[in-house]
């Protein structure tokens, strides 16, 4: 199965040190996909997604995420 992590934030932007720590928590679950590792973080850095993928049927590049 892959692994998730997302964060939103209602009052004010994530800062760079947040986003650092949201990354280690996608980190956190490298074995649910070791496969890929990615992450969205919106425009006003409000909403973060971070993902880890693991391939078994689709192994293109294709099947990463997240899709934006």
């Amino acid at each position: 199965m892959c692994g998730i992590f997302g964060a939103v934030s209602f009052h004010r932007p994530f800062s760079d040190v947040e986003v650092s720590e949201f990354l280690d928590a996608v980190d956190m679950v490298h074995y649910r996909g070791p496969d890929n590792r990615d992450f969205f973080l919106s425009g006003d850095r409000k909403v973060f997604l971070g993902h880890r993928r693991l391939s078994i049927i689709d192994l293109s590049s294709e099947g990463n995420q997240p899709l934006i």
